[in-house]
This record gives C-alpha cells, sequence and structure tokens, in this order.
C-alpha cells in the first residue's frame, strides 16, 4: 500500500511564517511536522510515499529529497497552483496506482498535523477494503478541538458514519485529516481540476460506503503561529522529560 501526505496548502493563517517557507516545513520538537509524518509512516511499513506540493514546492522537494534517508521512497506531485484535496489526488493517481480504475486502497494524511496516531492500526482495515465491489473510504475521527465544536460527521458504535446533526447513537466528531481511500473514487475527475473533498465525503457517506473510527490519542491542527508555539512548547517538554529522568 502507498501512502500519500497533503502539503499543497498555502497556509494563509500561519502567516507570515508561510510567507517564506511551506506550512509543513515547519518545525515542532526541531523536527518539520511532514517529517514527523514520513517517520511514522515509516515506522508502519509504509515506504512508498507521494506528497503533493504547490506553494513553495521546490523547497520541500530540497528538505526531503528521494526519502532515502528516512528509509521511504518519495515521489511528488507538483500542481503549481493548489489543486485542492480531491483534486490534488486525482493529478497523484498515477504515482499512487498503476492501475486506479481497478481500485487499490490508498493511506493518506495532511502533513500539517501533529499527533501520535499509529497508521499501523489501518493496516488490517485497508486489507478488508481491498477488493470490495465498491470504492470505500474509512476515516479517522477525533474529539472535536475548541475551533471546531460541531465535528463534521457523526460516528456511531458500529463504526458507520453520517451527517446527522444530532445523533441519536453516537456523537458529532472532527475528521481528524488520516484516512484510507479506493482509488475509484477519484478516477472521474480530470486531472488539473480544482476539485474539494467534501462532496466526496458526503456521497460516500449517504451512500454508506464510508466508514469511521475514533482516536483519542495526541492531535493537534495547527493552524497559527500562537497554536506553533504552543505545540512546540509542549513537544520540546515531552522531549526533556525523558531524558531528565533518565539523568536522575
Amino acid at each position: 500500500m502507498k501512502a500519500m501526505i497533503f502539503a499543497a496548502g498555502r497556509g494563509d493563517r500561519m502567516r507570515p511564517l508561510t510567507d517564506t517557507c511551506p506550512k509543513p516545513l515547519l518545525a515542532v520538537g526541531g523536527k518539520p511536522l511532514i517529517v514527523w509524518k514520513i517517520e511514522a509512516l515509516a515506522r508502519a511499513g509504509l515506504r512508498d510515499i507521494v506528497i503533493n506540493h504547490a506553494w513553495l514546492g521546490g523547497q520541500i522537494e530540497a528538505a526531503l529529497g528521494d526519502g532515502s534517508r528516512f528509509g521511504v521512497r518519495i515521489a511528488y506531485s507538483a500542481e503549481g497552483e493548489a489543486l485542492e484535496t480531491a483534486g490534488g489526488i486525482a493529478k497523484a493517481l498515477p504515482l499512487l496506482s498503476h492501475e486506479p480504475a481497478r481500485g487499490e486502497i490508498f493511506l493518506a494524511v495532511s502533513g500539517d498535523i501533529f499527533c501520535d496516531y499509529d497508521f499501523r492500526a489501518l493496516l488490517p482495515r485497508a486489507q478488508a477494503l481491498a477488493g470490495a465491489d465498491e470504492p470505500r473510504m474509512h476515516l479517522v475521527m477525533v474529539p472535536n478541538p475548541p475551533f471546531h465544536a460541531r465535528g463534521d460527521f457523526a460516528l456511531d458504535a458500529q463504526g458507520r458514519l453520517s451527517m446527522d446533526e444530532h445523533p441519536l447513537q453516537g456523537e458529532r466528531l472532527t475528521f481528524g485529516n488520516i484516512g484510507l481511500y479506493d482509488t475509484r473514487l477519484f478516477t472521474g475527475i480530470a486531472p488539473g481540476s480544482r476539485v474539494a473533498m467534501t462532496p466526496v465525503y458526503h456521497a460516500a457517506i449517504a451512500a454508506g460506503t464510508a466508514s469511521g473510527e475514533r482516536f483519542d490519542g495526541r492531535w493537534e491542527n495547527v493552524g497559527t503561529p500562537a497554536q506553533l508555539d504552543e505545540l512546540n512548547a509542549l513537544v520540546n517538554a515531552d522531549l526533556v522529560a525523558p531524558a531528565a529522568g533518565h539523568g536522575g
């Protein structure tokens, strides 16, 4: 299975930091956000990674290279102008699959989130989705952060997603920007088209072909310089604590 990291966004709310640096290269704990993702994917055995980019994309390629120093192989999908999520996937399909129309499962994650999700947890789910008669998706959901209190979708105990605003079963949660997708979901999008992901999610949920799971570990959507500073303080404290404990 291949993985895709989304790295094409402009990161307007993170300005002025992102005026000269693409958001996925901003450092947390002395390491670019996107490198945390690459290392986590490598630990899960996912070593073929596609990264799309647009804003200051040359910096991303220069910083990460071919991925060999992380133990992975990186291919780049250069968009020039950001195509949004579904459009970005459609353009990258030749890098994700030799025969997208046959249906292959890939893992996708945003390059600007920070989390301790173990991607190995998705491998059995990916096997279950592979070979399905109709294309399916599986989304990792997280508790609603303060800035997104209403959440995105409702998730019940059976792992079913719905658009219910007031679900009788389960609860509304926020999509954690980690998911499994079938390549067939995107073969109808012309490469180079600017297409958002929201209609794709809504169609799959309405068709009953979208499942989900809840993740309660560390998850941060780093949106502003203040949030980045806050996260850096937390992560740096975590990095110092084990060393201090060992020394004592």
